[in-house]
């Protein structure tokens, strides 16, 4: 057993770490000495050495990046999903610390909560002069069609966030805050699993306080407010989509909390009602947690050209058939000219001051505060004050800006007040970060988070910190590469344990659903299934074709390379077509030819692309699938582009390389086989898998077996070797090589895994367990289509097949495999037409 290395008696991982002047640190009291408070932690963490941490923290982000935990930048060409950054130092804060944020935080919840209720329902507040009605009626985050939506008494903050940070005196302030579709939740608790088992003794020591406990509110939250009161009401999260900056967390909730992850595309309205499209039918939607913006939620009566939402989802609130966390319209709250007027509202909505301030912030949209604002620019961050969708920009600090840019500001300010804000500056906290084995200061901020429960908010346990390295200006967003950080709230006693599994005492209705399947997954599990069949095909062909021109140093038959070149040529749909002679010359340039192919990550029918297609469709579905089995396809494009980046390459390590992708490839099929249940998805998964295989297979034999020029012998055998039954052909005929059998088994041996039978046959009995209609209860086109390609090949004459015309070519060989290999995309139409694309409500399936 390696024995625990351990830091010197006299240093600590933390030795060296320095305050930075004038700035209050979350870890060093005034002195630069650890708190008190948090000395137990900084004893945890002095048993374990630079070299240990280093160690555990590579393991860490090993796993972040197996996990496929992203953060999705927009307008980066060259790295659209970035990997999250997790510092190792996790954010410390008491017990009782946390209390008091807490404490205001739930005022400031229920303050926001009151005024979105007052501005979409009776807007006394506006008629008392106590909120200017520019601040409302100009500001693009105020829906009109939102107005009345809900009930009076409804509450539309059922899940709020803020970002706090201590001020210069230890206090907290409320940097912003997060209202209508707040996220990070995700990343918070994926944080927490990286770093609670990276550190885990230091963890145990600190007495950390959970996070389960508040997605347990969260779930009983989703019950009360589902307007069918029901135990078990049918909830989703709708996200954007894959392309959406935040889309890991919206996966990873969904497979954590056991929801229903959708786009808009996947519900529609029907009579005021939501329902989700399944492949069984429409099923009612009770709750919607939703991270589509406000605006984009519904073309009909807000944004026209939105795509993500869903058409009359507003009727159905107004209707009372729908609850969703947030109301639409809540981002009105996040309206940063709101701030200036908190502490008025909140005197007389509550009859309380507020208990967390904000940083002195001016509205521009009142005379008296642009005239400030104005005359103050030196000492001031200038901000939008309404919330936008449009990309927005980095806050202005007055004072960088040269006395021309000063002027040009100002000109832009009067010219739109009432869309500007000033704020004095708020100086950041610093606590530790600890990158390439050095420990040095970074700005923090905490986005906390709030669950109603009831009639109150309950906040959790924790959070998500940001890290910005540039102390200067600290920009904390991940969308310009910040960091985060784990929060630790310690408990002052013991820590009670946690878990979402429901309690021993609670009843559970048995289950064993399988048709709730969106038609959109069904479509992502197909191609998934399809893109891994085609780039496995393509890893052995090449494999194939390489062996052949470096191991038997060009002493292969040529018309055996030809035969695999042109399969290669049929694979790639004729864009690779790579020139062969059998002299020395002519076999080194096909060999560096082919390494190019197999290692240019950007061909357009290359295996880079194809990995790529199939690690879209799994990230798309990544809550349908185990999560070792979304790691085994992460991890086949991770190996691929290890490949294409290596330098220097010799075929030896092309070669070494696609052994190690055709290990991982049975490892994705093995995990896949094992971690999903025989349901819909399952099926769609096999079905694109079937159909390509059947595809390549018939264009494999097509392109190699057809013309009977040159040796068959030699190409019988590579063709065997391709598609993985040479040992089976060698079990079954001691090693003599000829056509019949080996068509036989490729072509109509339906108990051979790899031939064209037997895809058919297993796609038949899959299309047979799909919902169809009740009132077409008989054979479906698409299963018409496939037991037509089928009988035809149960029917075929082994003898037949391998005749020869005068030209040496097998005509009916050729006839056969051409119908194949024309009919299978006209069965995969078939299929998608009435699965895959719902654009209008599909007839009840059984």
């Amino acid at each position: 057993m390696r024995k625990r290395a351990r830091s010197n008696a006299n240093t600590t991982l933390l030795d060296g770490y320095h305050k930075v002047p004038d700035a209050l640190d979350e870890l060093l009291d005034a002195e630069g000495k650890t708190r008190a408070e948090l000395k137990r932690f900084e004893e945890a963490l002095g048993r374990i050495s630079r070299a240990e941490l280093d160690h555990r923290w590579e393991g860490a982000q090993r796993q972040i990046r197996e996990n496929g935990v992203t953060y999705n930048v927009h307008g980066d060409a060259q790295a659209t999903e970035r990997p999250w950054e997790l510092d190792p130092l996790p954010l410390l804060i008491t017990e009782a610390d946390w209390a008091a944020v807490e404490r205001g935080l739930v005022q400031r919840a229920h303050l926001l909560d009151l005024i979105l209720q007052d501005i979409y329902g009776s807007q006394s507040l506006l008629r008392e002069r106590i909120l200017p009605p520019e601040l409302v009626f100009a500001n693009p985050a105020f829906l009109r069609p939102a107005h009345n939506a809900l009930p009076a008494e409804a509450h539309h903050l059922q899940l709020y966030s803020a970002d706090v940070a201590r001020g210069p005196e230890g206090t907290f302030w409320v940097v912003g805050d997060r209202t209508q579709s707040p996220s990070g939740m995700g990343y918070a608790l994926e944080n927490r699993m990286v770093l609670s088992r990276a550190l885990s003794r230091v963890y145990r020591d600190c007495r950390v306080h959970k996070l389960a406990p508040f997605f347990q509110r969260l779930l009983e939250t989703i019950r009360d407010i589902s307007p069918r009161r029901n135990d078990n009401p049918n909830t989703v999260l709708l996200s954007p989509g894959p392309t959406s900056e935040t889309y890991f967390e919206h996966s990873y909730l969904a497979r954590y909390m056991g929801l229903t992850l959708v786009s808009g595309a996947d519900l529609t309205v029907r009579n005021n009602i939501v329902y989700l499209k399944t492949l069984g039918g429409l099923e009612r939607v009770d709750v919607i947690i939703r991270r589509v913006n406000d605006d984009y939620c519904d073309p009909l009566t807000l944004r026209g050209d939105s795509l993500l939402g869903v058409t009359g989802l507003l009727s159905a609130v107004h209707g009372g058939n729908v609850a969703l966390i947030n109301s639409i319209g809540s981002g009105f709250a996040e309206t940063r000219g709101l701030l200036p007027f908190l502490p008025s509202v909140a005197r007389h909505l509550l009859g309380e001051d507020l208990i967390l301030p904000s940083a002195a912030t001016y509205w521009c949209g009142q005379p008296a505060a642009l005239n400030h604002v104005l005359t103050n620019l030196d000492h001031l961050i200038l901000k939008q004050a309404f919330p936008s969708d449009d990309p927005k920009p980095d806050p202005i600090v007055g004072g960088t800006l040269s006395k021309t840019e000063q002027a040009e500001l100002a000109s832009r300010i009067r010219a739109a007040p009432l869309a500007w804000i000033g704020q004095e500056r708020l100086h950041l906290p610093t606590a530790p970060i600890y990158r390439e084995g050095k420990v040095s200061p970074g700005r923090v901020a905490t986005r906390a988070y709030l669950i109603r429960t009831g009639e109150d908010y309950v906040a959790m346990a924790g959070g998500l910190t940001r890290v910005a390295t540039d102390l200067a200006f600290p920009v904390l967003s991940m969308q310009r590469g910040g960091g985060s950080k784990d929060t630790w709230i310690l408990a002052e006693g013991r820590v009670a344990e946690a878990t979402l599994l429901p309690g021993a005492a609670e009843q559970l209705t048995l289950s064993r659903g399988g048709n709730d399947l969106p038609s959109r997954v069904a479509d992502h599990m197909f191609w998934l299934g399809r893109y891994l069949e085609r780039s496995e095909n393509t890893v052995r062909l090449c494999r194939s074709i390489l062996n052949r021109v470096v191991v038997d140093s060009g002493a292969a038959d040529t018309f055996e390379i030809e035969c695999l070149l042109a399969a290669l040529r049929t694979h790639t749909k004729g864009t690779v077509d790579l020139p062969y002679d059998a002299s020395d010359d002519g076999v080194a340039q096909l060999e560096q030819s082919l390494i190019e192919f197999i290692t240019t990550f950007d061909s357009a029918h290359g295996l880079g692309t194809m990995l790529m297609s199939a690690q879209r469709n799994a990230s798309a579905i990544r809550d349908r699938i185990s999560i070792d089995a979304f790691r085994a396809t992460g991890m086949l494009l991770s190996d691929y582009r290890l490949l294409s980046q290596l330098p220097s390459l010799t075929s030896a390590d092309v070669l070494l390389h696609l052994d190690r992708l055709v290990i991982s490839f049975a490892s994705v099929s093995g995990m896949s086989a094992e971690s999903l249940s025989r349901t819909l998805g399952y099926r769609f998964l096999l079905m694109g898998r079937r159909l390509e295989r059947a595809y390549v297979v018939a264009q494999l034999l097509e392109s190699t077996l057809v013309h009977a020029t040159g040796d068959h012998s030699s190409v019988l055998f590579a063709v065997l070797e391709v598609l993985d039954t040479a040992m089976t052909y060698r079990r079954r005929y001691q090693g003599v090589i000829q056509l019949a059998p080996v068509l036989d088994l490729l072509l109509i041996d339906e108990i051979n895994p790899r031939s064209v039978a037997f895809q058919l046959s297993e796609l038949h009995q899959h299309i047979q367990q799909l919902p169809r209609s009740l009132e077409r209860p008989f054979r479906t086109p698409e299963e018409r289509a496939v037991l037509k390609i089928l009988t035809n090949i149960r029917l075929l004459d082994i003898e037949e097949l391998c005749t020869t015309d005068e030209q040496g070519t097998r005509t009916a060989l050729q006839a056969c495999l051409s119908d194949v290999i024309a009919h299978l995309p006209d069965l995969s139409n078939l299929i998608t037409l009435a699965y895959l694309s719902h654009a209008q409500t599909q007839p009840q399936r059984r």
